[in-house]
């Protein structure tokens, strides 16, 4: 008998009035999931690691994984720190026919049933169905209808059904995929700007529901509903490169009261990073009970990675350096081609971007030889000096008050996961009643 699904479960408790949620981690950076792993441990929590198609597909994807590596790639982290591979929900993002919206729908679809059959037989339990984008044989001037969305994600829905069946056969107590639908998605990895943000119509999001029951009547499918946990919907949550939008829940109030006549799903947030935790947990109290965050994690790692530089430029002869900050610019502006569409004015200003920009696309350098020859460089340049504490209160002031407390080890990985973990800490808060940042490690 299969297991239960932890993100069903969440739904039953919510129904009892229990406030719960859980973030949803959109990352493919070994040192960010180590990170998030560990402090799931501490917490006995289980945690949602996801990937996108863009970034793990049947073609390898920016990170050059298929969904079978990926799901190897986490749990050899996990094993490092003996974390339960049962505590990992594994997941896939924006599964549909993005990365080949050029092609005819017929050729795209087969590309995105390909897919999420490979990420079911991966074990893979949440995934994200998306078909809201105009395919090559679409009328490019005019609106995708709903039901051109809902037909196309119905079709992946069979398939990835099909691949469970195939799959439970070898896995008995394999948990049943639970299913995320929805047009209303933000842009992957956050907007170029933030300009304009629009709080989803009760309206369209009930028109997303009707477009799916009768799809799914179509095809004589009645059981879709009981694996169905969440909609994707526009909560007025998004960040550019430069700002945040922020929710404001008064925005947000027809939208989620719209929710309250659907007592068996919720919805999800996408581009929940930099949102304060009060801000977060508003949104699970309003029925945002799953909360994507990708960037903010990597751009935390920079963060603490640039930080350790300086600190390395203190107390490191200038010849041994790793120059780390030096080597990803040079890297960057060697292959522009993950920036170039999102960061905008003067050199200058495109410059200062590149290394500060919220949207953070130093992320898709990080597995590259010459970045991560660097970090390791780094590493072995501060394991070999002693940091002053007071270097360290300058320029890891959080870091550094938990060293001083004696529950951080000075040691630049674990000062650098140190950094992520905050991040992971606020969605904590969001989901958890009478949790108090920095309070209880």
């Amino acid at each position: 008998m299969s297991k239960s699904n932890y993100i069903r479960d969440l739904l039953q408790k919510r129904k009892l009035g229990i406030h719960c949620g859980i973030p949803s981690f959109c990352c493919a950076n070994k040192f960010v999931i180590e990170a998030i792993l560990d402090q799931a441990k501490r917490f006995d929590d289980y945690v949602v690691i996801e990937a996108t198609s863009n970034q793990v597909n049947q073609y390898g994807g920016y990170t050059k994984m298929h969904p079978q590596n990926f799901a190897d790639f986490v749990y050899e982290i996990a094993d490092k720190i003996e974390f339960s591979h049962d505590k990992i929900i594994l997941g896939g993002d924006h599964l549909g026919p993005l990365p080949w919206a050029d092609k005819s729908e017929e050729e795209a679809m087969r590309e995105a049933e390909t897919l999420v059959r490979l990420c079911v037989k991966a074990g893979y339990t949440k995934i994200h169905l998306d078909t809201s984008m105009r395919l090559g044989s679409d009328d490019q001037s005019a609106p995708l209808l709903d039901e051109t969305v809902a037909r196309r994600g119905v079709r992946l829905y069979k398939a990835a059904e099909k691949a469970f069946a195939e799959y439970v056969v070898d896995h008995p107590d394999a948990p049943h995929p639970v299913y995320v639908i929805g047009s209303e998605v933000p842009v992957p990895g956050g907007a170029t700007e933030n300009n304009g943000v629009k709080v989803t119509e009760p309206e369209d999001f009930e028109n997303t529901i009707i477009a799916y029951r009768k799809a799914f009547l179509d095809e004589k499918i009645t059981d879709a509903w009981d694996n169905i946990v969440a909609i994707v919907v526009q909560p007025g949550v998004e960040f550019g490169n430069n700002d945040i939008h922020h929710y404001d829940r008064l925005d947000a109030r027809k939208l989620c009261k719209a929710l309250q006549k659907y007592p068996n799903i919720v919805f999800e947030g996408h581009s929940t990073d930099y949102q304060s935790p009060l801000r977060l947990k508003e949104m699970v109290e309003d029925g945002i009970a799953i909360l994507k965050v990708g960037p903010a994690l990597t751009f935390a790692l920079r963060e603490a990675l640039f930080r350790l530089a300086m600190i390395e430029n203190e107390l490191v002869p200038t010849e041994k350096r790793s120059n780390f900050m030096g080597v990803l610019e040079n890297e960057m502006v060697k292959n522009p081609k993950y920036w170039e569409k999102y960061y905008f004015g003067t050199e200058e200003e495109k410059r200062i971007q590149r290394k500060y920009g919220l949207s953070d696309r130093s992320r898709y350098y990080f597995a590259l030889p010459a970045i991560e020859d660097a970090i390791n460089k780094l590493f072995e340049n501060l394991e070999n000096v002693h940091i002053p504490m007071g270097m360290l209160k300058q320029y890891m002031p959080t870091a550094y008050a938990r060293v001083r407390d004696g529950k951080l080890k000075m040691e630049p990985r674990e000062l650098v996961k140190n950094n992520v973990v905050t991040i992971v800490e606020d969605y904590n808060y969001a989901i958890k009643y009478n949790y108090i940042i920095n309070g209880v490690l």
